[in-house]
């Protein structure tokens, strides 16, 4: 063969090589690209056919405001799973889980060949399994999907973890570690680990808690700080000291972090504020994590405040306390009831929002709703007497009557016939409508249908309302709705204008160990509080109202029965005054320029002029001096069904005389005269007999005398021995006109007459107060003891 036909030979066999080549290059690719798009196909049916397990129920957590859990409820299956989000994972805990757990976490695709390679080496040499070589992905695919520990199991693992990083973000991942990795017993989540054993939230932990929380899942049983801490510090020692060799944390914050002393809480679930926790749950049963405003170191030091107090109190007593912030409403104190889990104070029922009796709580928004409607002032004259020939007739907590007194004397010591001669000037319907307009729930027949027994406690509220009303007195008049989220939108209503707040406020400024007696205008408390017990002694009420806070307290049976002796000043107020010294600052409040302070005389109730007051033997119109809150410079007239001031004609030798009965010479004046039902306390020369004078006897016919009563039965100021079977007094009076009517410490006895005389009888010993009306509304009292 020529060296040409060798040439062709060659050329011809290569051109055939290449086709070949060719052709089995083509079948290689079609090949790997058949069993590629099989493979893709055969993981896209099990991923369709075998989709990624769910995480399970979640417990749902209640917060603080600082993100700390108030109170947890176990999921379906009864584990604690504190939900968590990586925002509120620290760093020094990734740091941690990832340099022990899975360095290369953020690089690999679900699976680490050089793990597992390195891992089964490691079991080979040491003849039992010392290492896993599973990434943090396959471990959260075995938590979503348990498997035997096979060949087949680990081959599951690892398909599973494929599947994962095929859906998920590396965060969501890790995320999904985080809430379901065990932490022993029935923690279930990095969270519940966290509060549970070292009572506070992941994000607040030291190093050594977290690295203790980055090695216990995967000893959760023989690790548990709780029950085994020398294990437990093993393990973790262990994990900082990884962290020094990879020189991930430098040698000093190890050091540091291995010098800290293995402790740990006896694990038990969080039950701070749990009434509140319970409302939220049940507002939003399926939520996780349920935000809200407590302050939880507020809340727990006055949980701790509530239980000291209340073990001094009877069994069946429970207590509920509110601190709201009257800038915004939000909710700092949540105590619902004094214990949750005490049956006999029936701790699980919720009286921050039961509907009760409020007793004279509603008081202050009576005086300032009469001032602002130009009734009365601070120091306006009030009548604490017999209310004769009226329907209503109430009696003073106290007992007795106390005759003349100012509007800031019947508020502070919570005088019930005074508030009850204002609010018929008021109007109960009126009342009850600019309560309600500014959010106060009225409930009950008295809501309805408004009366006056509505003042002193005729209605029904709630103590989560009184407390939002009462912050009117801080915030200028306008009320605020209290707020327990901030998704609540903050709701103000006006109720009075900042003026008339301010003079309400005032008023109940007083330093509880100051009598009440004692009126100063001067002087400074942070605190304006107002007391209330409802009829029958159900409930103690006592509110609080600084510049920062508004404070509820209420004290009584959960279920609505008696509680002999219980009042709003001696139960509640303690307890009230306990809690603001724990947490407010002293500020108060600043004066708006609306509100000015004035000398106003009475009996009129107006402006003094200087020097006005009367000397004790003269005739005029400033008989004593009040130093008031006005108004816009607004003093109103004393209320009275009555004319006060008197116009009267004398004659040259100062006898009274009407115009028509002579034609002496005359002169006239005008005389202000005290309401008659007060005359029992006014002093003699102020009287009206000593005021008006001798009538002239010409004109006896013309005018009408004064015709007073007086007892003449019981001497004023007596004494008297206690008799066996009781002490027998006779109910007689000298003067005034037609029938006569008796009270005994406020509260009606009966009816007499001059010919029939009545007769009282006194079983117990003690101070009394009797009284006596006759049928034009003269009247008298007497003291007297039984020893």
């Amino acid at each position: 063969m020529s060296g040409l036909h060798i040439y062709q030979y060659l050329e011809q066999r290569t051109l055939n090589y290449l086709k070949v080549t060719r052709l089995l290059m083509v079948t290689i690719s079609f090949l790997s690209a058949l069993v590629l798009s099989l493979s893709l196909l055969s993981l896209w049916l099990l991923d369709r056919h075998y989709p990624l397990p769910k995480s399970g129920s979640i417990s749902t957590v209640v917060l603080a405001d600082n993100g700390e859990v108030l109170r947890a409820f176990s999921n379906a299956d009864q584990q604690w799973r504190y939900p968590i989000d990586m925002d509120d994972v620290p760093e020094n805990y990734l740091d941690l889980l990832l340099g022990y757990e899975d360095r290369w976490f953020y690089q690999h695709i679900g699976i680490n060949p050089f793990a597992i390679m390195r891992a089964a080496w490691q079991n080979l040499v040491e003849q039992r399994i010392v290492s896993g070589g599973s990434t943090l992905t396959m471990q959260v695919s075995r938590l979503l999907a348990p498997h035997e520990r096979t060949v087949s199991g680990k081959m599951q693992q690892m398909l599973r973890a494929l599947q994962l990083e095929w859906h998920l973000t590396k965060q969501q991942i890790l995320n999904l570690y985080l809430n379901l990795a065990p932490f022993g017993g029935t923690l279930i989540g990095v969270q519940a680990a966290s509060v549970s054993y070292f009572d506070k939230p992941l994000s607040q932990i030291s190093d050594a808690e977290a690295a203790l929380l980055a090695v216990l899942p995967q000893a959760p049983s023989r690790w548990r700080p709780d029950r085994h801490p020398k294990l437990a510090k093993k393990a973790r020692d262990k994990v900082l000291k990884r962290m020094l060799a990879l020189s991930i944390w430098p040698q000093e914050r190890v050091v540091d972090a291995l010098q800290e002393p293995i402790f740990s809480l006896q694990y038990e679930a969080p039950l701070i504020a749990p009434l509140l926790a319970r409302r939220l749950k049940k507002s939003c049963p399926e939520c996780e994590k349920i935000p809200s405003f407590i302050d939880i170191q507020m809340q727990r030091q006055l949980e701790s405040l509530v239980k000291d107090y209340v073990a001094r109190l009877p069994d069946a007593l429970s207590v509920a306390l509110l601190v709201m912030e009257n800038k915004t409403g939000a909710v700092r104190t949540y105590i619902g009831s004094a214990d949750f889990l005490d049956n006999q104070r029936f701790g699980h029922v919720d009286m921050a929002k039961a509907t009760r009796s409020p007793g004279s709580t509603l008081k202050p928004f009576l005086y300032a709703l009469a001032i602002d409607s130009g009734i009365v002032h601070s120091q306006s004259l009030l009548q604490d007497t017999p209310r004769f020939n009226e329907a209503y007739q109430p009696l003073n907590f106290s007992g007795g009557f106390n005759g003349p007194v100012s509007v800031t004397q019947a508020l502070q010591r919570s005088l019930n016939i005074p508030a009850v001669q204002v609010l018929e000037q008021l109007g109960p319907a009126y009342f009850a409508a600019k309560l309600e307009s500014a959010g106060l729930k009225l409930k009950g027949p008295g809501g309805l249908k408004p009366n006056v027994s509505m003042i002193l406690g005729g209605v029904g509220t709630q103590l989560e309302s009184l407390v939002g009303i009462y912050s009117a007195l801080a915030r200028s008049g306008i009320a605020i709705k209290p707020r327990l989220q901030k998704q609540q939108p903050r709701v103000e209503r006006f109720l009075l204008s900042p003026g008339a707040a301010w003079i309400g406020w005032r008023m109940l400024a007083v330093n509880p160990s100051r009598s009440s007696k004692n009126q100063r205008i001067s002087g400074h408390w942070p605190l304006a509080w107002k007391t209330g017990t409802s009829y029958g002694y159900r409930e103690a009420w006592a509110m609080g109202v600084s510049k920062q806070w508004t404070i509820g307290v209420w004290v009584g049976r959960p279920d609505g029965s008696a509680s002999p002796g219980i009042s709003g000043r001696k139960t509640a107020a303690p307890l009230l005054f306990k809690a603001f010294k724990g947490i407010d600052s002293g500020q108060g409040l600043a004066k708006p320029n609306s509100v000015n302070k004035a000398l106003i005389c009475w009996p009129l109730g107006q402006k003094s002029a200087k020097n006005a007051l009367l000397s004790r033997h003269s005739k005029g119109h400033c008989q004593q001096q009040k130093t008031a809150w006005l108004l816009n410079d607004t003093a109103p007239r004393t209320l009275a069904n009555e004319q006060l001031l008197k116009r009267v004609w004398y004659n040259q030798i100062n006898q009274r005389v009407n115009p028509n009965c002579t034609s002496a010479q005359q002169s006239s004046t005008t005389i202000a005269l005290w309401p008659i039902a007060l005359e029992p306390w006014v002093e003699k020369n102020q009287r009206r007999a000593a005021l008006l004078g001798n009538i002239s006897e010409q004109c006896r016919q013309f005018i009408v005398a004064v015709n007073k009563i007086s007892i003449n039965s019981v001497a004023d100021n007596s004494v008297y021995k206690y008799q066996q079977g009781g002490l027998s007094l006779r109910l007689s009076a000298q003067g005034g006109s037609g029938k006569q009517f008796w009270y005994l410490n406020g509260r009606y006895l009966t009816q007499s007459s001059a010919l029939l005389p009545g007769v009282l009888k006194i079983l117990e010993l003690g101070g009394y107060q009797l009284s006596v009306v006759d049928e034009h509304g003269n009247s008298d009292l007497v003291t007297f003891d039984v020893e």
